[in-house]
């Protein structure tokens, strides 16, 4: 334990910007986000009640693929904003009725009650300032505005051999946890996010937590793989494992008999109060038995 601890010292200041979205294997990780969970993501968009003239807001846009289907989903008479702070992969976008913007919600502010529905996918987990951020995504909601928040929980669920035999534990996981605390990533935020909504006195509030089996050589074990390449350099100066070790883990995540359950998806929404949305309807009444449970699937 001594040990650990020491080598857990050895990482502070070590990284400042772990994910690089300007990397060569960007498109691939966009590629393997967008087929894991797109269909979620625009699930729980749809029961908010997204209308064809909504103004949106999707912040830390990425590949865009959430982007895209808003712009597409609100029509002509709708808006969509999206923002990153490497907007390179949004600009590429063609919709008319899509603002790409660069921009750091850490720093910079957004509009002020101007949008229907925000929506934040593995963002605010990374943010140091995450709190600040989610406030300034709220301020951006017009009353009866909705939010959807998407992160990780990646601790709720670890592999574990005594429960199912085939799952197996990589040293490079626990490294990987290390690593990412140290650059002030909050590995339970998701789990978080239901009571930070209530707290921040947002109505019918709630959320839903899936977890799947990732397969080697799968979208899951890529996104992971491709997630860690970026962490090597720090994970192995730590004298957290040898590079040896390291590589020996990241060849493991590609052969067929490898599997392990997938970090928990936490998806979290609430609603501005108010009285109603500048449609005339209040989507809260569609949508209220539903937004009220929690779920885990």
């Amino acid at each position: 334990m001594q040990m650990v601890r020491a080598n857990e010292s050895r990482l502070e200041g070590l990284i400042e910007h772990v994910f690089d979205n300007r990397g060569r294997f960007a498109e691939t990780q966009f590629a393997d986000l967008s087929a894991l969970y797109d269909e979620q993501t625009i699930r729980h968009i749809e029961k908010r009640g997204i209308d064809e003239g909504w103004s949106c807001l999707e912040v830390g846009g990425g590949s865009g693929s959430i982007a895209s289907w808003l712009s597409m989903r609100v029509g002509a008479t709708g808006r969509v904003l999206a923002t990153d702070i490497n907007p390179e992969c949004l600009q590429a976008l063609s919709f008319p009725n899509l603002e790409v913007q660069r921009h750091d919600i850490r720093f910079e502010g957004l509009p002020r009650q101007q949008f229907d529905l925000v929506h934040a996918r593995l963002l605010l987990m990374h943010l140091p300032g995450r709190e600040l951020a989610l406030q300034q995504m709220l301020a951006s909601l017009r009353p009866g505005g909705w939010i959807v928040v998407e992160d990780f929980d990646v601790l709720s669920i670890l592999p574990d051999a005594a429960v199912n035999p085939g799952e197996e534990e990589l040293k490079i996981l626990r490294a990987c946890h290390l690593v990412l605390t140290a650059r002030g990533t909050d590995l339970r935020y998701g789990r978080r996010l239901p009571q930070r909504l209530r707290t921040l006195g947002l109505s019918n509030v709630g959320a839903e937590a899936s977890v799947s089996l990732w397969k080697g050589h799968s979208a899951g074990t890529s996104l992971f793989r491709l997630s860690l390449g970026e962490l090597g350099d720090p994970i192995v100066r730590s004298g957290l494992m040898s590079q040896a070790q390291f590589e020996a883990d990241i060849r493991r995540l590609d052969e067929g008999d490898f599997f392990m359950p997938s970090p928990m998806m936490w998806s979290a929404w609430g609603q501005v109060p108010g009285a109603r949305n500048r449609h005339g309807d209040t989507s809260a009444s569609r949508t209220r038995h539903e937004s009220q449970e929690s779920e885990v699937h």
